[in-house]
């Protein structure tokens, strides 16, 4: 069974390292190339991440710094490994190559300048999140004021990534900047939440909220983060199934994945720590959902998504 995983941040674990890590199979990531093959994944998301605490210019340029990071250690030393830059490229694939999507966490590595969006188009980026959880030029992220709607700039930056097809991102932003971004974007998609009926906080969706990515042609991917799962001291996988449960009960199982946000984590679900034990959790979906059902969680509904985005 094949596995796409629309989040992680391995990214900004590499660029964080003090001393050299391999992506191939250091066993302090919890992504490497030997767990993707190892779990039959045909595509992983890369995140681009920066740290808040940096100034405008600092952000682009380690943004940049991470696109750099994300050719050296990612896609050129391993020839399995297969930039993707137009989504019909996964269509192309071997079966033994893995295709690699550059994703950006947040616009706050632009400040106000389309040109700096731009750069990342031309990089590769085929997802975007307008706001990490803070407030930036574009518009307000998950821990603001759920009120605050999109910015003018921000109506400029989702007609730019409109104009190149690229995905727009809600899983960060709060309630009204996400009505915003649905009335405005033409391809929309959450990459890593879950449900807020099962668990109240504000990185999950409201179920009108699902509904509407639903009828938007949108889809949800279900993040592995406890916190988002439940307030147990214990999170298991079983607690993560409720969730993609309701996530199917209310938009099908046909629009729901995975986004693990391995690596943007400190926290875990038992046995769920790693892209090597995904497969634990697509076990426990046998008996709730059919063999097909299954397959379109791990992979195949993301792969009907895109093939519904116009061509460049």
């Amino acid at each position: 069974m094949e596995i796409i995983d629309l989040h992680c941040d391995v990214l900004y674990t590499l660029s964080q390292a003090e001393e050299p890590i391999s992506f191939k199979n250091n066993e302090k990531l919890e992504v490497t190339l030997e767990q993707l093959k190892k779990t039959n994944t045909k595509l992983q998301v890369f995140a681009i991440f920066i740290d808040d605490t940096l100034n405008e210019n600092q952000r682009y340029l380690e943004a940049i710094r991470q696109v750099e990071i994300f050719h050296q250690e990612i896609i050129t030393p391993y020839e399995e490994m297969v930039h993707i830059t137009d989504w019909k490229q996964l269509e192309q694939l071997q079966s033994n190559q893995i295709g690699a999507v550059l994703s950006l966490e947040g616009c706050d590595a632009i400040g106000s300048d389309l040109r700096k969006l731009q750069t990342f188009i031309d990089a590769g980026i085929l997802l975007c999140g307008l706001t990490w959880n803070h407030e930036n030029a574009v518009a307000y992220g998950a821990e603001e004021d759920p009120a605050m709607g999109i910015k003018p700039f921000g109506r400029e930056v989702i007609a730019l990534l409109n104009a190149h097809h690229i995905i727009i991102d809600v899983s960060h932003l709060n309630e009204q900047c996400f009505w915003d971004t649905l009335q405005e974007a033409t391809y929309v998609i959450a990459s890593h939440s879950n449900a807020r009926t099962i668990q109240d906080h504000p990185r999950n969706l409201y179920d009108q909220q699902l509904r509407a990515i639903a009828e938007k042609g949108g889809h949800v991917h279900c993040v592995f983060y406890p916190p988002f799962i439940s307030n147990e001291a214990s999170v298991t996988i079983d607690d993560l199934v409720k969730h993609i449960k309701h996530l199917a009960k209310i938009i099908t199982p046909s629009r729901v994945g995975l986004g693990s946000d391995f690596e943007g984590i400190d926290l875990y679900v038992e046995n769920l720590t790693r892209t090597e034990e995904i497969p634990n959790l697509l076990q426990a979906l046998e008996g709730i959902f059919t063999t097909e059902e299954i397959k379109g969680i791990a992979a195949e509904n993301f792969q009907h998504f895109i093939s519904k985005i116009e061509r460049s």
